[in-house]
């Protein structure tokens, strides 16, 4: 494919191979009106400022020349993360009535000034869930039609409640809903980029870029392959050059072949690691921070809120956390001592680690690995994310949520909506009620010194950002915990199951709420150590729990649950005890009744293994009408499918806690 050619009269020609190197005003001089400019970034790390500085001064300059024509004009813009400070920095530099006609944006909240344009219907304007767009750019690249996925069914994404679309401006459909093999699924239209803006470290006069300095590497080589691919152009900003051949090639992340423009930031505030932190070596994987360094939270409702969300935690979970409320969790779960016993993980590409927050959200000190952003997407969306935790602004009687459109405010979705829709567990966290609220904890009790003047619990939902009957449809373990009570998702809508201790359910939930949930039969008082100074020893309770306390009856469910989450056998006396503790509570029922086993981090001498099926199987004989087992390790079902089949026996061995649940009738 052929690179179009700038336009001399434009005032910009395309720099040779061999001299790619140009200062900011003359790469955007070769943006041309109505083009479509693909930016890369996650709030400021990442995001070539001085472009973008660069291109509205282009804009402002021309307009004044031409008395209110300026150039370029009616630009397409395309992002997936949110790129800015909420005021003045990163793409609201874009924010001009002219210079941007349509835009095709992942998150919101951080572009007031092209919120602006959007509410005013100014512009044409979209959002798109933040892993379909990084997922777009791949296809593009590869010259794809676009992006078949489920992401985004059921929600206002899908072409039956809105299609993306934000405002009366926008009519033409993107998103289209397709039914392949008998299921549904949102097929996401490619479109050409003839621009890519992105932001490295170093780069060598041929262009090829490492990033060395950088927090993540995002969907930089995305981008520069749907640039390129579709004829286009790719200008990069860098803090410096190398000399051409110096560069280590296992370092290099993107290949100068698909570089067109090497801009050298001109100010030190342009090439910043995040919008607020100028370098951190911590950020950039170059140096350990020490886990002490970790500050412990204040005791309000923010930590009441994380402490019950960690009590969703298990050992080995991967786990991702959401902006905001959720950044509470890995705090709470530094200060209880477990943080080793699970994997962090941020959608722009880390894992492992502590994520940053506040206008560092995204970037991560102590992590294991980061990876590009559309990997981190496809891990996502392909169930690789044990549990999530992500805010919640706006619940319904449904269980929907609204995280993204509030009346004139526009946050936008983000990645929420592949994180919510993929995770096998989604716990949404927030304040009961906002707006003013304030609580105090009297002898570990909640009291409400002054209810939050705005009502989130709703009856109906203003944005659909999270589909309640869809979570239902794929089985999906979905809780809402806020500090007074915690709600599950049922098929009749929301259920309350814990309540914190002080609190009036009539007063304090019911009263506060513009529609009546479900109250459990079996309502309980939420775990008062939360309610209580000091850490909660939590590590203990995850590492050492009694084997008494992993053998459970429901009477109701008739179900016996066996929880061998990070249990380990050493001995012939721990199996002995297993039989014993097994018969004691079940022998009394005089009948056998179905059972489910969590395999989870279990762990057995080889040794043992062949007398501990032969126990299994005794008691299976004795207690159980049918037995499943889960574990989300493949080498223990294959492992353990091995010992059970050996003995001749049905292993019944799942990947996840709802499908052993949900084959246990057959």
């Amino acid at each position: 494919m052929v690179h179009r050619i700038s336009d001399p009269m434009a005032g910009g020609s395309r720099p040779s191979n061999r001299n790619k190197i140009v200062s900011a005003a003359e790469a955007v001089r070769l943006i041309h009106d109505g083009d479509t400019i693909a930016t890369g970034g996650f709030v400021g790390i990442g995001f070539a400022e001085n472009i973008a500085v660069a291109l509205e001064k282009r804009f402002l300059d021309s307009e004044e020349e031409m008395m209110g024509k300026g150039s370029p004009c009616d630009l397409t813009l395309v992002y997936a993360a949110g790129q800015g400070d909420g005021k003045d920095r990163g793409l609201n530099h874009l924010g001009h009535e002219g210079l941007v006609k349509r835009v095709i944006g992942g998150h919101w909240g951080l572009v007031p000034k092209l919120q602006q344009l959007a509410i005013a219907n100014k512009i044409e304007a979209y959002n798109l869930p933040q892993g379909v767009i990084t997922h777009l750019f791949r296809d593009i690249a590869a010259g794809k039609p676009g992006l078949l996925s489920s992401v985004g069914l059921g929600t206002f994404v899908d072409p039956r409640y809105g299609g993306g679309k934000i405002n009366d401006s926008t009519s033409e459909e993107l998103v289209e809903l397709m039914t392949v093999g008998g299921k549904e699924y949102l097929f996401y239209k490619a479109l050409p980029i003839n621009v890519g803006i992105i932001r490295g470290t170093t780069a060598d006069p041929d262009g090829n870029v490492t990033m060395e300095k950088e927090a993540l590497t995002l969907e930089a080589l995305a981008i520069a392959m749907a640039a390129h691919n579709s004829g286009g152009i790719v200008i990069v900003q860098v803090e410096r050059i190398a000399e051409s051949g110096s560069l280590n090639p296992r370092q290099v992340k993107i290949p100068g072949i698909l570089i067109d423009c090497v801009v050298i930031a001109e100010k030190p505030e342009y090439q910043m690691q995040t919008f607020i932190e100028p370098y951190s070596a911590a950020f950039a994987g170059e140096m350990r921070v020490p886990m002490s360094s970790i500050q412990s939270m204040e005791m309000s409702e923010r930590k009441i809120i994380a402490r019950r969300a960690l009590l969703e935690i298990k050992p080995n979970n991967v786990v991702n956390l959401g902006i905001g409320m959720p950044e509470g969790v890995a705090s709470v779960a530094a200060e209880e001592k477990v943080l080793d016993l699970v994997t962090l993980t941020a959608e722009p590409g880390v894992i492992g680690g502590i994520p940053a927050g506040g206008l560092n959200f995204g970037a991560a000190t102590n992590a294991e690995a980061i990876i590009d952003q559309p990997y981190q997407f496809d891990f996502y969306d392909g169930g690789g994310l044990d549990v999530a935790f992500l805010g919640l602004a706006q619940a319904d009687r449904h269980g929907n949520l609204n995280v993204s459109k509030f009346g004139p405010r526009l946050a936008g979705a983000g990645g929420f909506i592949n994180i919510s829709q993929n995770a096998k567990k989604v716990i949404f966290v927030g304040t009961f009620t906002a707006g003013g609220l304030d609580v105090a904890i009297v002898d570990g009790q909640l009291r409400i010194k002054h209810e939050g003047s705005a009502v989130k619990f709703v009856d109906a939902v203003e944005h659909r950002t999270f589909s309640g009957e869809y979570a239902m449809q794929r089985a999906q373990t979905v809780l809402y915990i806020t500090e007074r009570c915690v709600f599950r998702l049922v098929l009749e809508g929301l259920e309350v199951i814990e309540i914190a201790p002080g609190i009036d359910l009539d007063r304090d939930i019911l009263g506060q709420m513009r529609f009546r949930p479900l109250v459990s039969p079996q309502l309980k008082l939420m775990d008062a150590r939360i309610f209580r100074p000091g850490p909660m020893g939590l590590r203990t309770d995850i590492l050492y729990l009694p084997l008494e306390q992993r053998l459970t009856y429901n009477e109701k469910r008739n179900v016996f649950f066996v929880n061998f989450e990070g249990f380990e056998v050493k001995n012939v006396a721990d199996i002995e005890a297993i039989r014993d503790h097994v018969g004691q509570l079940l022998k009394p029922l005089d009948r056998k009744v179905p059972a489910v086993v969590n395999y989870d981090n279990f762990s057995i001498a080889p040794e043992l293994l062949d007398s501990y099926v032969d126990m299994v199987h005794d008691l299976t004989n004795r207690y159980y009408t049918r037995v499943t087992r889960y574990t989300s390790s493949a080498f223990m079902r294959s492992y353990f499918g091995t010992a059970f089949r050996r003995h001749h026996a049905e292993p019944s061995l799942y990947a996840s806690r709802e499908e052993a649940f949900s084959h246990l009738g057959e």
